[in-house]
């Protein structure tokens, strides 16, 4: 039985328990593509989404998820909510407490916003990316589909290319992979990938065909101009000669390596539409694992 009451990231979370994650996950995917299996697990479970912030696949995977579940699952809709009307993130919480809320599903653009919440109210809390910190749900399907492909984590080589300064997907994708076994690469502009990150036991490079060799699964990162508080490349083109991956690039990589992104995709500046569209790339199997994963913790948090 998953013993926490929230999930905040993936720095904290041990191997069995982000096993027990993805093994659950697998039990609900089935439950995509085949209405007949979708039951009322959740059926007197109440959750709502908080989203300070734009999303589409997250958000979206979230409330689908909860539906197939059998949860009543609600948006509080930023723009139309008394946040407006100066209400803070604790208070927002507190009222939503009252109101018999089980799982507060928030995306905020503050550091720690999660954990400020989860401190402060009884419902569970998910944590749906959190500033630059953590989006531990994009990693954990990410995790869930180099499983699916590749078997295990023992030995692999991931690496993860773009914007690694200002991702917060990069961030629990490291703590999830090396956690599991897995040799993790980072790279991109110097100005964008911090040798600090060597401390959390990965790669740091500014090679691209050096960061890609041999690797098993290759990951772009989208570039986060609005994270951006001053010019971190001259331009969006000059980016993509140097460090998009197209097909010339992805052929240092293993024959059979995925390729991945969290999305939104740039077309053409992070990867090219022929990697894109490639048979060697699983992006939209990711938006399908996505909902997975997402039955698995509104699962494994409602009746832990």
């Amino acid at each position: 039985m998953f013993a926490r009451k929230d999930l905040l990231g993936l720095r904290d979370l041990s191997k069995p328990e982000i096993l027990e994650i993805l093994n659950t996950a697998s039990e609900m995917k089935p439950k995509i593509d085949n209405p007949a299996l979708r039951d009322e697990t959740l059926k007197h479970t109440g959750i709502v989404t908080l989203f300070y912030e734009n999303s589409t696949r997250t958000k979206m995977s979230f409330m689908m998820a909860g539906e197939y579940l059998g949860a009543k699952i609600d948006d509080l809709g930023i723009a139309t909510s008394s946040v407006n009307k100066g209400e803070g993130l604790v208070d927002t919480g507190l009222n939503l407490d009252q109101m018999g809320i089980n799982i507060m599903i928030i995306r905020h653009s503050m550091t720690g916003a999660a954990h400020l919440l989860a401190k402060n109210v009884n419902a569970s809390v998910i944590n749906a990316g959190d500033g630059t910190n953590e989006h531990p749900t994009q990693a954990l399907l990410d995790l869930y589909t180099m499983r699916e492909h590749m078997g295990g984590f023992e030995g692999l080589k991931v690496t993860i290319l773009g914007d690694i300064t200002h991702s917060r997907v990069a961030r629990s994708n490291v703590f999830g992979l090396t956690t599991l076994g897995a040799r993790v690469v980072l790279a991109g502009p110097s100005t964008l990938v911090s040798d600090n990150m060597k401390s959390l036991g990965v790669e740091v490079t500014s090679d691209i065909c050096a960061a890609v060799a041999d690797a098993d699964v290759v990951m772009s990162l989208r570039i986060q101009m609005e994270r951006q508080k001053a010019a971190a490349f001259p331009s969006l083109s000059e980016y993509s000669r140097l460090f998009g991956v197209n097909e010339k690039v992805l052929k240092y990589a293993k024959k059979n390596a995925l390729v991945m992104h969290p999305g939104p995709v740039n077309r053409g500046v992070e990867l090219s539409t022929e990697v894109i569209d490639g048979k060697q790339s699983v992006i939209y199997v990711q938006v399908k694992n996505g909902v997975a994963v997402r039955m698995a913790l509104l699962k494994l948090l409602g009746q832990g």
